[in-house]
C-alpha cells in the first residue's frame, strides 16, 4: 500500500474486532516506542491488538494491553513483559486534544491498526464511540444490504 506521501507501507496487525464494536470518529498516526526486541517480533507480525486500548496518562499517550510475543531468537538474560506499556508519540496539541475529547464525550482510544512506514514503526489510533447491541445488528444489516446491492449490480453488468 503506498499513502499519497509516496512511504510505502506495510501493515503487520489491525484490530478488527474494533470496527465491529466501536464508530470511528477520527483517526491519528502515533510513533511507537519499541524495544530492539520488539520491533523484531513486529516484522514477524507476533503481534494482538484484541482488548486493547491508549489512553493519555500526565502528559503522555500510552497504549495499554496490546501483546507483543518475544522475539524467538533472542538470548535470555533480557526479559521484556510482552503485555507492557508502551508510549506513542505525538504532538503536545494532538495529545491535549484527544485528552479532551476523551474526557468530555465519554469517547475512548481504540489502536487500529500497526504497520511500518519507512521503517518506523507506527500505530493507527482512534478516537471511537462504543456501539450497543443493536446498533451492532444495524450496522450488519447495512453492510449485507449493501453487499447485496453490489451483487445485484455486478448480475447485471455479467448479464447485459
Amino acid at each position: 500500500m503506498t499513502p499519497r506521501d509516496g512511504s510505502q507501507i506495510q501493515v503487520v496487525a489491525t484490530n478488527r474486532r474494533a470496527r465491529h464494536d466501536y464508530d470511528i470518529l477520527e483517526t491519528l498516526e502515533c510513533g511507537l516506542v519499541l524495544r530492539g526486541s520488539e520491533v523484531k517480533s513486529l516484522r514477524e507480525a507476533r503481534v494482538n491488538l484484541a482488548d486493547s486500548y491508549a489512553r493519555v496518562k500526565g502528559d503522555e499517550l500510552w497504549m495499554v494491553g496490546v501483546h507483543i510475543s518475544p522475539y524467538t531468537h533472542q538470548s535470555d538474560h533480557v526479559k521484556l513483559d510482552p503485555m507492557r506499556d508502551r508510549k506513542l508519540l505525538a504532538h503536545r496539541h494532538e495529545i491535549d486534544r484527544l485528552r479532551a475529547r476523551v474526557e468530555q464525550s465519554g469517547l475512548t482510544l481504540v489502536p487500529l491498526r500497526i504497520y511500518f512506514k519507512d521503517g518506523k514503526a507506527k500505530v493507527e489510533i482512534a478516537v471511537a464511540r462504543g456501539r450497543r447491541k443493536y446498533d451492532k445488528r444495524q450496522a450488519i444489516a447495512k453492510r449485507d444490504a449493501q453487499r447485496e446491492a453490489e451483487r445485484e449490480v455486478r448480475r447485471g453488468r455479467v448479464d447485459v
